[in-house]
């Protein structure tokens, strides 16, 4: 497909603003994606916002200083849809940074996903369907610098040109294999997602790689080195791993450094990081040896959940999860959406019994309780059968860090 496209519309004031929702006031399909400047902030911002309705692609500059509260309304309205790829990050972005809400959602990477296709990306997707070929030059770009290039205008305009296309071919798709629906529920849960707030946690240096292999002592300093991070990323605003990435933290926490002068000696700290912040690195490491040996640390909460779960209920999310699996294999179906992992926990902790228990479980939709609940069922009962039997042995899954 030819790319001799015509320039996009840059949106930079109110009067753009306007003049781009007359435009979409009578458009029915809205294809949508933003820009953020996470690899260059300490808080990432939305940078921009990318639209496409038919041929006509524009960019919305929210750096620009205007009032974006008026595009809130067409995201919003339930009589459009709102096209994106891989929409989750966008959609929690824009309503943690204007309150936007959303309604009638369509995401075609969710329904590349549940057509069965094993690269679902973006580049992937185009070029298996339209033979494009995109430029990911610029994904990690700095967005919040202005003005934009004319190669960022040019990668930023194709994010969005092609999904209007895109999601028809693939609803045709879907209804042909009746697939609709497992896209829909997936979109619903897009719809609903409520941005978390951004809470800094002391103790998440125990997710650094590396951090279980260290001494408790290390594991101190470790830990007085996580915090020093952070304070200096927000002063700065700068994202953490630009400050020092994990892998030095790793190292000086092992090297305990008694002088600025010592950081040369570490690998993977420069001589520049060493003059910016060699004084407070080489107290952050006193303070840590100072407090002494760390032999157990506060469990951090696993990333999918289950660091809230019983034993018991880990058992059960665990044989949940084996059947999803199979059950997404032999459908050729990403196994998150036939049920996602919300759902799986709350089925973990509900342990339901008989299909009118199904239905109180919050987020498990009608199709899913036809297409799946006697299988869910099962799962349960033959779980309950073991531990009612003793089959079942619980064991301890929580990593306590002790020594």
């Amino acid at each position: 497909m030819s790319l001799d496209l015509p320039p996009p519309t840059l949106v930079q004031d109110a009067r753009g603003l306007g003049r781009l929702l007359d435009d979409l006031d009578g458009q029915h399909e809205i294809a949508v994606d933003t820009e953020a400047d996470s690899f260059f902030s300490y808080r990432e911002k939305v940078c921009l916002v990318q639209i496409t309705v038919e041929d006509r692609d524009y960019l919305v500059d929210p750096l620009a200083g205007f009032d974006m509260r008026p595009l809130g309304h067409m995201l919003a309205d339930p009589q459009k849809i709102k096209v994106f790829h891989d929409g989750e990050y966008d959609i929690l972005i824009l309503k943690r940074d204007f309150d936007f809400e959303f309604k009638n959602l369509f995401d075609t990477r969710v329904a590349a996903a549940t057509l069965g296709s094993q690269n679902p990306g973006l580049a992937s997707v185009l070029l298996e369907h339209f033979q494009v070929q995109l430029d990911k030059s610029m994904q990690r770009s700095n967005w919040g610098q202005r003005p934009l290039t004319d190669k960022q205008i040019r990668y930023a305009r194709l994010d969005t040109h092609f999904l209007i296309d895109l999601m028809r071919e693939q609803k045709a798709q879907l209804e042909a294999r009746s697939r609709a629906m497992i896209v829909a529920g997936e979109c619903l849960r897009l719809e609903q997602l409520v941005p978390p707030e951004p809470v800094f946690d002391p103790d998440g240096f125990a997710r650094i790689k590396g951090a279980r292999e260290l001494g408790p002592v290390e594991r101190q300093v470790l830990r007085e080195l996580f915090i020093l991070r952070e304070r200096i990323a927000r002063e700065t605003d700068q994202p953490p791993f630009r400050i020092v990435n994990n892998e030095t933290l790793i190292a000086v926490a092992k090297a305990q450094p008694r002088f600025p002068a010592d950081l040369s000696k570490v690998g993977g700290f420069s001589w520049k990081q060493s003059r910016k912040m060699g004084d407070d690195v080489v107290a952050a490491v006193a303070r840590g040896l100072q407090l002494g040996p760390l032999r157990q640390v506060t469990e951090v909460k696993s990333k999918d959940g289950t660091s809230e779960l019983s034993d018991e209920e880990i058992e059960l999310h665990e044989r949940l999860k084996n059947w999803r699996k199979a059950q997404g294999e032999k459908m050729g179906v990403d196994a998150a959406y036939m049920l996602n992992r919300h759902v799986l926990l709350r089925l973990a902790r509900a342990r339901p019994r008989d299909a009118e228990a199904l239905t109180h479980i919050d987020g498990l939709l009608e199709w899913q309780i036809q297409s799946f609940g006697p299988e869910i069922l099962t799962v349960v009962e033959r779980f309950e059968s073991d531990v009612a039997s003793g089959a079942f042995n619980p064991k301890k899954r929580r990593n306590r860090w002790r020594r």
